[in-house]
C-alpha cells in the first residue's frame, strides 16, 4: 500500500431538518390544536484513531466527507429522524489542522481516540412549542439550522520511541530489519527506503518499544536534495534518536566525519528541537574491518567527530552488538515512561489543587456576600425600628 503522510479534506456536517405547521385534523374535533413535530438533528463527522491504518491514502483521493441532513417534522406530533453520524478512521499519530488558519484542532495520539469535526445542525421547531392561552393556533415555526462545515489538513507523524537517523546506505533498514518485526526494502543502493518503515522491539516477554526507519538524508536536504525533509517530522514524537554512521563506506573518499556532521545541521535546519532531542551514535558495518583496523577507526572518528555522548560499535548485517544497543535503549525507554508517567501525575495533582483552591476562594466570595446582605437586612431591620 502507498504510503501517504498528507491529506487536505472537506468535512460537511449535515443541516437540521425545519420544524413544521400543523394542526390536529380528525373526525368530531374540529378545533384540534397544534401538532406539529420538530426536525430531526443532522448528522455530526467524526474523526477516530485506528492502528490497523498506517496511511492516509483513503483521504487523499476521497475529499469530501458529507453527514446526513436531518428530515423535517409532521404532523400529529411526529418529529423528523436524525441524520446518521459518520466516523472517519485515521491513524493513531494523526495531527488534524484547520487548513485556513493553520491552528492545530486535534492530535490523534491514543489508539480508540474519538474527536468531533463537525457538528451537526439543530432541528427546528414545530408550532406545538409555540401553543399558550393566548395562542391557540400558533403559525409559528424555526427552520433547522446549518451544520458546521470546516477545511481540514490532516498531516501524519508516527508514533515510535526510537528514531533511525544517518545517510542513504547507513544500514538503518538493515538494523530495523534485525532487531524487529518490519521487513523493509534492503539494497545495495542509495534512497532505497522511500516512506518510514515501524518495527516492534521485544526484549523481554513483557517489554518493548517502537522503533522507526525514515528515507536518509543527505547535505542539502533543507533546500529539497534527495527526498529533503519531508520525513523528518516522523522522528518529532520518538524519545531517542540513533544517528548510524557506516565506519566502511565502499567508497574510500567519502568522509565519515564530514557526512555525520552534515545529517546534524540539517536536523538543525529542519527543527531546533528535534535537532535538541537525545541522540546516540551507532556506528555500524564493523564487520568489514579486521579488529585492529576497527579498533583505529573508530577512535579517531570519535576524535574528529568530538562526540562525548553515548556510543555504540554495532553489525547489523551480522547482529554484532545488537543486543546491547537494544537492551540499552530498553531501559532507557522504561525510564523516560516512568518519569512521563510521574510528571502527568503531578501535573494531574497541580490541576487537583488548584481547583480546590479555586472552588474554597469562590465559597469564601459567596460567604462574604451572603453575610454582607444579612448585615445590610439586619442594619435595614434597626433602622426601621428606630424610625
Amino acid at each position: 500500500m502507498k504510503f501517504i503522510d498528507e491529506a487536505n479534506i472537506e468535512v460537511i456536517a449535515g443541516n437540521g431538518g425545519n420544524g413544521v405547521v400543523s394542526f390536529r385534523r380528525e373526525k368530531y374535533k374540529p378545533d384540534g390544536g397544534p401538532d406539529g413535530g420538530d426536525g430531526g438533528k443532522g448528522g455530526s463527522v467524526f474523526g477516530q484513531a485506528d492502528d490497523n491504518l498506517n496511511t492516509l491514502i483513503d483521504y487523499r483521493y476521497t475529499k469530501k466527507h458529507l453527514a446526513k441532513q436531518g428530515e423535517a417534522g409532521r404532523g400529529a406530533d411526529c418529529y423528523g429522524k436524525g441524520g446518521d453520524d459518520i466516523t472517519l478512521k485515521l491513524p493513531v499519530g494523526t495531527m488534524i489542522y484547520d487548513a485556513e488558519t493553520g491552528e492545530l484542532l486535534h492530535d490523534l495520539s491514543e489508539n480508540g481516540q474519538r474527536v468531533l469535526l463537525a457538528k451537526g445542525g439543530d432541528g427546528g421547531l414545530g408550532n406545538i412549542h409555540f401553543k399558550s392561552s393566548t395562542n391557540r393556533t400558533p403559525r409559528q415555526r424555526t427552520l433547522g439550522t446549518e451544520g458546521e462545515r470546516f477545511a481540514l489538513r490532516l498531516e501524519l507523524k508516527v508514533l515510535a520511541d526510537v528514531g533511525l537517523l544517518g545517510m542513504p546506505n547507513a544500514g538503518k533498514s538493515t538494523l530495523i530489519s534485525a532487531v524487529s518485526n518490519a521487513k523493509p526494502k534492503i539494497a545495495d543502493y542509495p534512497f532505497t527506503t522511500l516512506h518510514p518503515n515501524l518495527g516492534v522491539v521485544r526484549t523481554a516477554a513483557e517489554r518493548s518499544f517502537v522503533i522507526a526507519d525514515i528515507p536518509g538524508l543527505i547535505e542539502g536536504a533543507a533546500d529539497g536534495a534527495g527526498l529533503g525533509h519531508r520525513f523528518l517530522k516522523h522522528l518529532a514524537r520518538t524519545r531517542v534518536l540513533l544517528h548510524l554512521v557506516d565506519l566502511a563506506p565502499f567508497d574510500e573518499n567519502v568522509d565519515a566525519v564530514y557526512e555525520a556532521r552534515a545529517i546534524v545541521e540539517e536536523l538543525r535546519k529542519y527543527d531546533e528541537e528535534l535537532y535538541n532531542k537525545p541522540r546516540w551514535l551507532v556506528l555500524n558495518k564493523l564487520d568489514m574491518l579486521d579488529t585492529e583496523a576497527r579498533t583505529e577507526r573508530v577512535a579517531q572518528f570519535v576524535k574528529d567527530y568530538g562526540w562525548t555522548g553515548p556510543i555504540f560499535e554495532i553489525s547489523a548485517a551480522t547482529r554484532e552488538g545488537c543486543d546491547v544497543l537494544m537492551k540499552a535503549i530498553q531501559d532507557y525507554v522504561d525510564l523516560m515512561k516512568i518519569e512521563d508517567a510521574r510528571a502527568k501525575e503531578e501535573q494531574m495533582q497541580r490541576e487537583a489543587a488548584e481547583r480546590i483552591i479555586a472552588e474554597r476562594e469562590q465559597a469564601e466570595r459567596i460567604a462574604a456576600r451572603e453575610a454582607e446582605r444579612a448585615a445590610r437586612r439586619l442594619q435595614a431591620e434597626q433602622d426601621g425600628e428606630n424610625a
